[in-house]
């Protein structure tokens, strides 16, 4: 099928250049100093922030010249998104025309892509405004969620009709797409009252979580990648 090929090379680009991006800019902050004309912006104390925790996805990217890597890249990854979970609602309905939740998954599906296009427009522009702030954690919360209630319901719909896939998925895929998102749902639950607390306790904590939630999040595409047979 057609739309099985697209979201097959979609589903890597959306691992990808996310990872690359993000993880270029941490690079960049941390070992090449020289790049950022305001100094108060780099960084010296963390090694590997997914284990030390030492700065947050966003003041890795933030300063000038990480946004020039990472605004680009969000905006494209945002563009596959939307594509990826369109075909994925054709993929779906193709094998289940009675599916109930072709409307959730693209409203879920859709709006976490918008949702990362708003946030990454945002980001950089500092307004010494508590609403501002409170709207730039709200629209990244507003990611989180939609994004994994869309992969759920992704999961769930390809169970539910499993045994007519055999011929076109790997199921120890599928099956482990649905170990991690059970894992990204829970640590979600369990890290609300830590990353809701306030002042820089848990500092440390919370920034490593957010570093490995990313890669969490966008392995579910990788395993996309894996899923889907070739031909």
């Amino acid at each position: 099928m057609d739309k099985i090929n697209r979201v097959k090379s979609m589903s890597i680009w959306v691992f990808i250049i996310p990872f690359v991006a993000i993880n270029f800019c941490l690079i960049l902050i941390t070992q090449f100093h020289e790049l950022f004309p305001n100094q108060e912006n780099i960084v010296h104390n963390s090694l590997w922030p997914y284990l030390d925790g030492g700065l947050s996805i966003s003041r890795a990217v933030r300063p000038y010249p990480s946004w020039l890597i990472f605004k680009p890249a969000m905006f494209l990854t945002s563009f596959l998104l939307i594509k990826y979970w369109y075909c994925n609602r054709d993929i779906v309905l193709s094998f289940n025309k009675d599916y109930k939740h072709p409307k959730k998954l693209i409203f879920f599906g859709i709006g976490s892509a918008i949702a990362l296009v708003i946030h990454s427009i945002f980001l950089g522009i500092e307004f010494d405004n508590d609403f501002y702030k409170l709207f730039r954690r709200v629209i990244m919360l507003v990611f989180i969620i939609f994004e994994i209630t869309a992969q759920a319901y992704l999961v769930a719909a390809l169970y539910s009709f499993k045994k007519d896939l055999y011929k076109f998925i790997n199921i120890k895929a599928l099956k482990l797409k649905l170990i991690l998102v059970s894992i990204l749902i829970v640590v979600a639950i369990i890290a609300i009252p830590i990353i809701s607390w306030p002042g820089n306790t848990f500092k440390f904590v919370k920034h490593a979580l957010e570093w490995n939630y990313f890669i969490g999040v966008i392995t579910f595409y990788l395993l996309t990648y894996f899923m889907w047979k070739k031909n």
